[in-house]
């Protein structure tokens, strides 16, 4: 009776999905208010960690700023505070290291409070072949791009547990869906990124934390300097995204509460045929979108302003 039961609810709830999928297709979201949210952001000195620390200014939150460059912090908070942002607070953190992580959060929950949406962006890319990348430059990518994620759950996601109520958020990258030739790296620091992500969600879900909101983000390239030099074959299918376009996409995502947000749009399509698609077949269609020998003209580089 009890597996009767549990299928009728699961097929009666799948088309309560995929309906509500469908509607939001032509009926936008609601947006919650984050009003009052401790908003934390690492890598915030530049790029898309200033952009989305710069979209929350104006919607009443108080944000903190993680940053191995305290100069590019400090310009960040300054061009939050003209938004209108409430409060910020700055904090120089180098992401790569667990010890340092650890301790920033903790100075930050002993000044500031308990952070109710963390948004873990801190990035680095070696832009090196796999057998090109020096040892310490690999162990780096993987430290920040995706070990650190694991300490500042570690550190916020207690509390956020206690309340049932937060918001996790992951920049990680289209990298981290499909793999890409040239950036072996890369590619692995941000699979674990979006697979550490899904998990905690799903522990968080059987927990009976739904207060608690997961959002991965999966860009295609972005014009922030990290992939300097990228093109497209195919600018309309996949374009270089432009960094203002994205941060607000992401902050909307968080608004509404939305899972998973791969930009460009076609990123959506992609996933599907690699899924269904053979071997030869996806790096055959991978050769014609012109994915490989786009990033050989990439002059992708690691900058310290990228280790948060």
């Amino acid at each position: 009776m009890n597996f009767l039961l549990e299928t009728l609810q699961v097929l009666v709830l799948s088309v309560y999905f995929n309906l509500e999928a469908f509607l939001k297709l032509f009926i936008p979201s609601r947006k919650k208010s984050v009003v009052g949210e401790l908003v934390l952001i690492t890598g915030a000195g530049s790029g898309i960690g200033r952009l989305v620390a710069l979209e929350f200014a104006p919607l009443g939150v108080s944000l903190v700023l993680w940053d191995i460059s305290q100069e590019g912090n400090k310009e960040t908070a300054r061009l939050a505070k003209e938004k209108g942002a409430r409060k910020v607070h700055t904090y120089v953190c180098d992401c790569s290291d667990k010890a340092d992580v650890y301790r920033v959060a903790d100075q930050v929950k002993r000044e500031v409070g308990d952070v109710s949406i963390l948004i873990n962006n801190a990035g680095i890319v070696t832009g090196k072949k796999f057998m090109d990348a020096p040892d310490s430059l690999i162990e780096k990518t993987l430290e920040v791009n995706t070990m650190a994620h694991f300490w500042t759950y570690k550190a916020f996601l207690p509390a956020m547990m206690a309340n049932n109520h937060g918001h996790l958020v992951s920049i990680a990258s289209s990298a981290g869906l499909i793999g890409v030739s040239g950036l072996a790296d890369y590619c692995a620091s941000k699979f674990g990124a979006i697979g550490f992500a899904e998990s905690v969600a799903l522990e968080m879900l059987t927990a009976g934390k739904d207060g608690i909101k997961t959002t991965i983000v999966c860009p295609y390239f972005i014009n922030t300097g990290m992939f300097d030099g990228c093109q497209t074959k195919w600018p309309r299918l996949l374009p270089i995204l432009d960094p203002a376009y994205v941060a607000k996409k992401i902050v909307n995502a968080i608004l509404t509460d939305q899972v998973y947000l791969l930009l460009p749009r076609a990123m959506y399509v992609l996933m599907a045929f690699k899924n269904c698609l053979q071997w030869n077949q996806a790096a055959l269609l991978g050769l014609y979108l012109g994915v490989f020998d786009k990033l050989e003209e990439c002059k992708a580089h690691q900058s310290p302003k990228k280790l948060c």
